[in-house]
């Protein structure tokens, strides 16, 4: 017995027994429960490259939530995200010439942004299309290994973000020798190059089956016997460990720490209103940081961390669409990001208030001139 079973969905797809015409989907849980084994009679696929899924797997891929509501929200995504990230990674680029380790740190957030909210397109195409991927193979592994890259190059980034506050206000002397430029660059290469290290072998892996009465599938079908299995099971495992548990713990240690420097530096001073501001953004950085982490990433790596568990297990499947949806859902941190880099960066700050008093103060001079012309023309009368 052969089983192809979905990587996303996790659902288990019937492959023709030998020496017969029927279709049988047999529980990996317990193969000797037959509660849990459905047959599919006469559901023979056009050719030997087609591969059939349940009918419930089915309806899910071609559903509205799947085909209308999430590309839905994908398109919202990039309408706020593209031209917030693409605003802020010119500021920090080109007006900001103090180039402190924050700015260094979102520039890069803001970059890693700009090159997933820029694939999107394909993701929308693609679900949109009944999820049915026409681009071909190696755009689709791609598009895939973008969206571990991205999401896992921005936790550390996070991450770099976090402890560089904590050191900047717990340690502001000596730590100016470790927050220089050049590290801070150093680091966030260093931050790319895990990123890409964890992703690129998903370029290695096959990521499209042909799925009768559905189409080509693109990052959905994993053949349960292949080699690929145990490849997934270690590489997920390994990523959802290191690359965003690690994160997570350090983020919130130094965030807390963060918290409890200002706040002792808070009663120690007379005059502490300077403090007293440092302390809330502070607050309302940490705050969107942890949001940031608990509800766009932490449900993609604790279902992706849980369904290795029941591959190694030989569990059954069901929170597949559950994963779908936390994926889209995992695309809101592009928006979000540019909240952290206005609480993140006096500078950030600063060059945003800069652009509104210019703004308000060329509409005061345009009403000026406009009055005084007014007056002049009735003068004249």
């Amino acid at each position: 017995m052969k089983y192809v079973k979905i990587t996303k969905c996790f659902v288990l797809v019937p492959v023709p027994k030998k020496k017969t015409r029927g279709w049988t989907l047999a529980s990996v849980a317990n193969k000797k429960n037959t509660s849990d084994t459905t047959s599919y009679i006469d559901k023979t696929a056009p050719n030997s490259d087609t591969l059939n899924i349940p009918d419930e797997s089915v309806l899910f891929l071609k559903g509205l939530l799947f085909t209308r509501i999430m590309p839905s929200f994908y398109i919202i995504v990039i309408l706020i995200s593209l031209p917030l990230n693409a605003l802020a990674f010119v500021a920090f680029t080109c007006r900001i010439r103090e180039k402190k380790p924050a700015v260094i740190y979102m520039s890069h957030l803001a970059c890693v942004d700009l090159l997933f909210t820029l694939l999107l397109p394909l993701k929308i195409h693609y679900q949109l299309n009944a999820s049915d991927w026409v681009f071909g193979e190696a755009a689709c592994r791609v598009l895939s290994a973008a969206y571990y890259c991205y999401m896992y190059c921005s936790i550390l980034l996070m991450m770099c973000m976090s402890v560089d506050r904590l050191l900047a206000v717990v340690y502001p002397v000596a730590s100016l020798t470790w927050r220089s430029t050049r590290k801070a660059t150093c680091v966030c290469v260093l931050v790319w190059l895990l990123a890409l290290a964890g992703t690129v072998p998903l370029l290695l892996v096959r990521q499209t089956f042909k799925i009768n009465d559905v189409g080509i599938t693109c990052h959905d079908v994993l053949r349960q016997n292949d080699p690929t299995v145990v490849f997934y099971v270690y590489l997920f495992s390994i990523l959802s460990c290191l690359y965003f548990f690690l994160p997570l713990i350090v983020t919130f240690v130094s965030y807390s720490t963060l918290i409890y420097a200002l706040s002792a530096k808070a009663g120690l001073l007379t005059t502490s209103s300077s403090s007293s501001d440092n302390r809330r953004r502070a607050v309302i950085m940490a705050i969107a940081v942890l949001i940031e982490f608990v509800v766009c990433f932490a449900p993609t790596n604790g279902i992706l961390l849980y369904h290795c568990v029941r591959l190694a297990t030989r569990g059954r499947d069901e929170e597949g669409k559950y994963f779908l949806m936390a994926v889209c859902l995992g695309s809101a941190s592009v928006f979000l990001d540019p909240l952290l880099y206005y609480y993140g960066s006096s500078q950030c700050r600063k060059k945003i208030s800069s652009l509104f008093w210019c703004s308000n103060a060329k509409k005061r001079a345009r009403t000026q001139s406009n009055t005084k012309t007014f007056h002049c023309t009735t003068a004249a009368k």
